[in-house]
């Protein structure tokens, strides 16, 4: 069985234009339905963040039943230290989403050099909805960004409008990758959708993280 690495944000609040503190964190749905779908499975995660922080759960993201089955996952209060992490001890590495990652794994240079070493070994990389933003400063061994050329989809504009933050937000995910050459796939909001390029595996948004899950399980077979 293999070992796969979460990578969760530790941030607990995004920064908005207008100096707003938006409360954050990580998405229930896409940290608790894949774990599920990869432990189910046999396989075992170990968790990690910048700092080895112990991440925070969006408050706006928890239904019936998330509290208590986030408070039962081994080792998420107490992650890995990112940049101390070695990626080739892992044989898959997953980013879910929620606004913080936009806050920290979006300029976190530990995370996009792990994300290339992951990417250059040929070992699957997932990343889902605002997950996404730990591409931005992924490089190739040129300098490239990694994503340009790359099929792919995230969170896109549209629904960060129809979520509220579009006009405060620093910047726009699918933009930001579009500007980094990546081909981005825009399903319709909230449908289901999921992108896979080689060992690159990325979901639109909650509603696409059971889907990314299965697509790992089908590439660690």
């Amino acid at each position: 069985m293999s070992t796969i690495l979460f990578v969760v944000t530790g941030a607990r609040t995004w920064t908005l234009t207008d100096g707003t503190e938006h409360p954050t964190g990580y998405w229930a749905e896409e940290l608790l339905t894949p774990y599920r779908l990869l432990t189910e499975a046999g396989h075992h995660v170990a968790f990690a963040t910048p700092d080895g922080v112990a991440p925070a759960v969006d408050a706006g993201s928890l239904q019936d039943g998330d509290a208590g089955a986030i408070a039962a996952l081994t080792g998420l209060d107490t992650p890995l230290v990112l940049a101390d992490v070695d990626a080739e001890q892992y044989d898959a590495v997953y980013y879910p989403g929620g606004h913080g990652p936009m806050q920290d794994l979006a300029t976190d240079a530990a995370s996009g050099a792990l994300i290339a070493a992951t990417v250059d070994a040929g070992r699957p990389l997932v990343a889902v909805c605002h997950g996404l933003a730990a591409l931005l400063p992924a490089r190739t061994a040129d300098g490239t960004p990694l994503v340009a050329g790359r099929s792919l989809t995230a969170f896109t504009d549209e629904e960060e409008r129809l979520g509220g933050l579009a006009d405060r937000a620093p910047f726009l995910l699918e933009s930001a990758l579009r500007a980094q050459g990546a081909d981005v796939s825009a399903a319709e909001p909230w449908s289901d959708h999921v992108v896979v390029d080689g060992g690159l595996i990325t979901g639109q948004n909650p509603q696409s993280s059971a889907s990314a899950a299965r697509a790992l399980l089908d590439a660690l077979a």
